[in-house]
């Protein structure tokens, strides 16, 4: 099963030093090796960031950066494991060396294909 983990981290929680980030590394490469992990990536503090809203048919679009957010998505990562509990192991590993934060797990399904 093919699972997105989105982490949303406490804008006010501190920051990493070198240690937690060799760490770091060295859980994704561990996973990636396995072939657990697929991708991973970190939201840039720098980078384009907006909020796309649809309601009542209406779109609206709110550039970023959300500064009153509880909470600012960190980053992602999608795994390939064989059971939901495969996934919340891993998810327990990065959170202890991420620190404060929220995975929200998502099971994903393929994209189907159509034809033009």
């Amino acid at each position: 099963m093919k699972i997105v983990s989105i982490f949303k981290s406490d804008p006010q929680a501190r920051h990493h030093d070198e240690k937690e980030f060799e760490n770091m590394g060295k859980l994704i490469n561990e996973l990636t090796r396995s072939g657990a992990l697929v991708d991973t990536g970190g939201a840039l503090d720098e980078g384009f960031s907006a909020s796309v809203r649809r309601t009542g048919g209406e779109i609206r679009v709110t550039d970023g950066p959300f500064t009153e957010s509880k909470e600012i998505v960190g980053g992602f990562a999608i795994f390939e494991v064989k059971s939901k509990e495969e996934a919340l192991e891993y998810t327990r590993r990065f959170l202890e060396i991420a620190g404060d934060g929220t995975c929200d797990l998502h099971e994903v399904g393929e994209t189907p294909t159509f034809d033009s």
